[in-house]
């Protein structure tokens, strides 16, 4: 398993998986370990897999500055791995809170990026969920078996004051919102070895998140990206929804944005095919 030391002398892990062209492969979470993105619905059987676990993730070292956990500063981590490829310049695939680094390090370098694709954003330079939509998208569960214990769980994680082993058990009560469609085999989709077992890690990696005074700026920063992007989103992600894969998407210049119709936040497990087709497309065609 490669390991590499970042520029504040943090090891940072990542697993290489199949042949052919490095893709650099961001995980969401925040931080969850890399390997619940397993082959990417068969992806690396057109690309080089690059499966790197953030700081303080997966076999990635905890730093001691808890500020280099923002999803800005893990910007520097993705430059530390391309000089570690050897490559001049790196296409980017990134999953939800992902996709906040993945964007901010096109902004930070853009000539190092010849292509991203960022699978169901959370947002643009924060989360951006609508509200509006997560309760449209949830309600339109409510003829599923599982349906009056996830809105149950819903209710109460709204109402607050739960914290450790309550809220982990409310969160994964859940879960079936985030799928479109579920039954009990996808419990072995979210093994609980995956998620950080750090309860600041979420506060600290959002802690870069635009505020009202700097939310204009940020955009504009982001949006002078010229590189291609592909925004892949589905259609019932009760996670996130798909709100935020349209602001993303309409943030940059020739944007591709794909919804796949019978996806929730995962389309490489619900539509593999599909989900292949889009993106090792995306990533084979010529950037002129």
């Amino acid at each position: 398993m490669p390991e590499l030391i970042s520029y504040d002398n943090g090891a940072i892990w990542y697993e290489l998986r199949g042949d052919g062209e490095p893709l650099v492969v961001l995980p969401g979470g925040p931080g969850m370990d890399a390997r619940y993105l397993a082959d990417l619905g068969g992806l690396v059987n057109h690309r080089r897999l690059v499966l790197v676990d953030q700081r303080a993730a997966g076999r990635s070292a905890v730093p001691e500055d808890r500020n280099t956990v923002s999803f800005t500063a893990q910007a520097r981590d993705v430059e530390a791995v391309r000089e570690q490829l050897g490559l001049e310049r790196i296409d980017v695939l990134a999953h939800s809170a992902g996709c906040l680094i993945a964007q901010e390090y096109a902004a930070a370098h853009p000539e190092r990026v010849r292509r991203s694709v960022l699978v169901a954003p959370v947002g643009r330079v924060g989360r951006e969920p609508d509200a509006v939509e997560l309760a449209s998208l949830r309600s339109g569960r409510a003829d599923q078996e599982w349906y009056r214990d996830a809105a149950e769980a819903d209710r109460l994680i709204a109402s607050g004051g739960y914290t450790g082993n309550e809220l982990r058990a409310l969160q994964r009560r859940i879960t079936p919102f985030f799928w479109h469609h579920w039954d009990e085999s996808r419990w072995a989709e979210h093994r609980p070895e995956h998620a950080t077992p750090h309860p600041w890690l979420r506060d600290a990696f959002y802690a870069s998140s635009a505020t009202p005074d700097t939310l204009a700026d940020r955009l504009a920063r982001l949006s002078a990206v010229r590189s291609p992007v592909l925004v892949v989103a589905g259609a019932s992600d009760g996670m996130i929804g798909t709100a935020p894969a349209h602001a993303v998407a309409a943030c940059y210049e020739g944007a591709r944005l794909h919804v796949l119709e019978r996806s929730g936040h995962r389309p490489w497990v619900e539509e593999p095919a599909r989900f292949v087709e889009v993106v090792a497309g995306f990533l084979a065609a010529d950037t002129g």
